[in-house]
């Protein structure tokens, strides 16, 4: 918290007081002081005393002391007064609670975004949240979608932060945080009775909102809907994560559902050497590379069509018997056949493993 708070305050006192007063902060550093030369010294000795004292005023070497309450068990920073006297008592006990109002003032205008950060990354403990959500009059059991936003190409600039905010400027119950060195977070207050679809029509709205020229610029990740505060961690991670697979799997789409990751969810937490093996159990004839584009494109084809032979073979533009021999060519070349169902599993999934593994940069 800057310091120019507390020195706004410190020189109103100037004029009701000739008592020197101040604010050191948790190392024992004067961050504010009516004396300006007083600004930068250094007093760590005092700091075990004053956090011993727990609040209450404690005078030290000619000068009393009284830490400011804070969310933590060790106090933030400390209010002083010049004199170990009963009118020294007096100023320093003032000064603490017009510092103090400062002190929550700023913290309410400025601090719930920096606690929802620290929320977010995992910075809180538990126990913590439900204190300091108190304090800044944050509602913890409210849902709360969680968007992280993320340049598509990583060498393009960082998500414009303004207009993101200018679409959510509700202060007091969003958040747009920027996190790490390009992603962006949105946390969205919503209705509790909010489903997948309504958090996709939110994402929908920011991804058009940064598309430029028809060009798509971001991804957005939705993480599920967090119904506490606590959950908002996990929700942050989702979406993280749904960007992640998204990218791997899912390579038209921009807008993606940590719920809707299905399987390629499953093999991105999986470790390389598994998938590695997977892969030379499935294609023990001929590895996976040795089916041509053309081939590939076919079994997509299938897949999408699921797995009707007649309505692939038109999308393709072939005769049906063109299908059925290219079909029968890939069953000698793998030992899998397209048209049954376990086996159709099977290649789908090694497909899948297969992107991954490239997406990792191992040839397999």
């Amino acid at each position: 918290m800057s310091g120019r708070i507390f020195q706004n305050v410190v020189l109103q006192f100037k004029e009701t007081t000739d008592r020197t007063i101040g604010v050191i902060d948790a190392e024992g550093t004067v961050i504010a002081c009516s004396e300006l030369t007083g600004i930068g010294k250094k007093w760590a000795q005092y700091v075990e005393d004053i956090q011993a004292a727990e609040g209450v005023c404690v005078t030290l070497e000619g000068r009393t002391f009284k830490a400011l309450p804070s969310w933590g068990p060790r106090f933030d920073y400390a209010v002083f007064a010049n004199g170990d006297d009963s009118v020294g008592r007096t100023v320093c006990a003032m000064a603490a609670v017009a510092l103090n109002s400062a002190k929550s003032y700023y913290e309410e205008k400025h601090d719930k975004g920096s606690f929802i950060k620290n929320i977010i990354s995992d910075n809180i403990l538990v126990s913590d949240i439900y204190m300091r959500a108190k304090e800044l009059h944050v509602a913890a059991e409210v849902s709360r979608a969680v968007f992280v936003i993320r340049p598509v190409d990583d060498a393009s600039e960082s998500v414009p932060v303004d207009v993101i905010q200018n679409m959510f400027p509700d202060r007091q119950n969003d958040f747009v945080l920027s996190v790490g060195e390009n992603d962006v977070a949105l946390i969205h207050q919503m209705p509790d009775d909010t489903t997948g679809k309504d958090m996709e029509k939110v994402a929908a709205q920011i991804e058009e909102e940064l598309r430029q020229d028809g060009e798509n610029r971001v991804f957005v990740g939705i993480g599920t809907l967090a119904t506490h505060l606590r959950d908002l961690a996990k929700a942050y991670k989702e979406a993280q994560i749904a960007i992640e697979v998204g990218k791997v799997f899912d390579t038209e789409r921009y807008i993606i559902n940590y719920e809707n990751l299905g399987i390629g969810r499953l093999i991105y937490q999986l470790p390389t050497t598994l998938c590695e093996m997977f892969l030379q159990e499935v294609f023990k004839k001929n590895p996976i590379d040795a089916l041509d584009q053309e081939t590939l494109f076919t079994i997509y084809k299938f897949f999408e069509n699921n797995l009707n032979v007649s309505e692939t073979a038109r999308k393709l533009f072939v005769h049906r018997n063109t299908l059925v021999y290219r079909l029968e060519k890939i069953k000698k070349l793998t030992g899998l056949d397209l048209r049954e169902f376990d086996d159709a599993i099977t290649f789908k999934v090694a497909l899948m493993v297969k992107k991954y593994l490239t997406s990792r940069g191992i040839e397999s």
